[in-house]
């Protein structure tokens, strides 16, 4: 599916604009056409080569991408560079920034993709390292209908803003759409011990959640620039194929309400 990309500078209640970054995909001959939304988060370096080419491919499947700049309150929308000053001011803005502002980031993200007459009103939310946070902090707004987390960085430490002390997995009964969480088993930046109170946690509040754990896989492994030799092609397809699965499902078919029985599982072989 052909694409059409432009940007949209919102304004947020402190004043700041926050430039998104609109990947809209379009049939010729058909221009009232109309697709879900899907809200993508980037890493620390903003809206990147690679967090554009993977806003481009889940466009290229029918869907309104919307990528917001995360650091507006301290720098214009470019992005970061990945070298030691760029991670330096990512990590820094990361843990400035107050949590309510990224909320308000997703809000307003949401508010944008809502705003088109081109979406069909059905949102969804993926992204990457503290995308993969902010992608669930998103998914925790009722509109939102599904999300997939890629190796989601300080929800097992509660250190996502300003205070470090966020509530991420306190208010994980607030997810009502369905998620993916996909981490890699050799991510330092998210130790088993924290993989493992991530997942407790999901099954605690009743999260509904598929969960995926790559035996080889470092962070940042679907970076395919400068990742440091952790980019795996591969592997970055297959959850790739798990985010389309879900979107496709949740997204694009009209299931209706859900009925609220619980399935009934047979114990057969």
């Amino acid at each position: 599916m052909l694409i059409q990309e432009s940007h949209a500078d919102v304004q947020t209640s402190l004043g700041h604009s926050m430039r998104v970054f609109v990947f809209h995909p379009t049939i010729p001959g058909y221009p009232k056409a109309r697709f879900p939304g899907v809200v993508l988060f980037s890493e620390i370096y903003q809206v990147t080569g690679p967090v554009q080419r993977f806003a481009r491919q889940i466009a290229s499947h029918g869907y309104i991408v919307v990528a917001p700049s995360s650091y507006h309150e301290f720098t214009g929308p470019e992005p970061l560079a990945y070298d030691g000053p760029g991670t330096d001011a990512g990590n820094k803005w990361k843990v400035e920034k107050k949590l309510e502002a990224y909320d308000e980031d997703a809000k307003l993200s949401i508010d944008h993709l809502l705003s088109l007459p081109t979406c069909t009103g059905r949102i969804g939310t993926t992204g990457m390292c503290l995308g993969g946070h902010l992608a669930f902090r998103c998914a925790l707004d009722k509109r939102v209908s599904a999300g997939v987390c890629y190796f989601a960085t300080d929800m097992h430490s509660n250190t996502l803003g300003a205070g470090q002390k966020d509530d991420s997995l306190a208010r994980a009964a607030d997810v009502k759409g369905e998620l993916v969480m996909i981490f890699g088993k050799k991510d330092n930046h998210v130790p088993p011990e924290g993989r493992d109170l991530i997942r407790k946690t999901l099954h605690e509040k009743g999260v509904c959640f598929s969960w995926f754990e790559v035996a080889h896989a470092q962070h940042a492994f679907i970076r395919d620039e400068l990742s440091k030799g952790r980019y795996d092609p591969v592997i970055a397809g297959v959850c790739f194929q798990m985010l389309l699965e879900l979107f496709e499902r949740t997204l694009k078919l009209d299931l209706g309400p859900p009925d609220g029985t619980e399935q009934k599982v047979e114990d057969v072989c």
